[in-house]
């Protein structure tokens, strides 16, 4: 595979044995939810500056320009 590392990215605790974990590729390690597999922070992130009624996994993932362009009663981002 790609990218793969020949080590493990997780920085906590992690059930997926130790030997797969070695050769996925960086990418598939982040995309577990960390509660799995740990690797840290997500880059991922919400560009509200109050609260807003988009679910917080949609802000987490959409791209600032598009989180912009919502009304600010919607989702604030001034």
């Amino acid at each position: 595979m790609s990218d793969s590392t020949s080590r493990s990215h997780a920085v906590g605790d992690s059930i997926v044995p130790q030997k797969l974990q070695e050769v996925l590729p960086k990418g598939v390690e982040k995309a577990v939810p960390n509660a799995i597999h740990d690797t840290g922070p997500s880059d991922k992130t919400s560009h509200a500056t109050d609260k807003s009624a988009v679910p917080k996994p949609v802000q987490e993932n959409a791209p600032k320009g598009l989180e912009e362009t919502l009304p600010d009663k919607v989702h604030p981002t001034n």
